[in-house]
């Protein structure tokens, strides 16, 4: 005997998994996305550490660019899970530039040294970089092939994100 099964049920189910899928994947649709396969724009700005750092010093390398706040909550969820990759690929030739965008230089201060990160955090106090890099959401992060081209962008983040950035990371760093 069959049973009958309402009609809405049958369809409210696969939407609900498709829209719990939809919610872990990153961004695609926004104007930061357009970078993907144009070289990374350039860029020269002074660290925490009072060093001026420069993108292109770094082509010959995979660079992960990541823009955060500190009034951002899944900045701070990301950042630990940035420099576990990190630490991961240096070796294997990752760069990552961490790009604060605080008005205050000190909470981007305190709040690195309360993660513990162990990359450069560098200082966007005109935010002339994060509008070349079209920041509508953050945490934003790029990922760089070894020859400066954008490959990958995500807004925002959610626990799993740091998976597919690993893939990437894989996939780049073995070109």
């Amino acid at each position: 005997m069959l049973h009958h099964i309402p009609a809405r049920r049958f369809f409210l189910a696969p939407l609900l998994t498709l829209a719990a899928l939809w919610t872990l994947m990153p961004a695609s649709g926004s104007a930061a996305s357009a970078l993907v396969g144009r070289p990374a724009p350039d860029f020269t700005l002074r660290s925490l550490a009072s060093e001026n750092l420069r993108l292109s010093e770094h082509l010959g390398e995979v660079v992960i660019i990541n823009f955060w706040a500190s009034w951002c909550g899944p900045c701070r969820q990301e950042m630990p899970q940035l420099d576990q990759l990190y630490d991961k690929y240096r070796l294997a030739g990752l760069a990552l530039l961490s790009i604060n965008l605080d008005e205050d230089v000190e909470r981007a201060a305190e709040m690195a040294r309360a993660l513990k990160v162990s990359y450069p955090v560098l200082l966007d106090e005109r935010k002339e970089v994060s509008r070349s890099y079209q920041v509508g959401a953050m945490p934003l992060t790029v990922l760089v092939d070894r020859e400066g081209v954008v490959r990958y962008v995500a807004e925002s983040y959610k626990p799993g994100y740091e998976k597919r950035y690993a893939e990437q990371l894989r996939e780049l760093l073995n070109e």
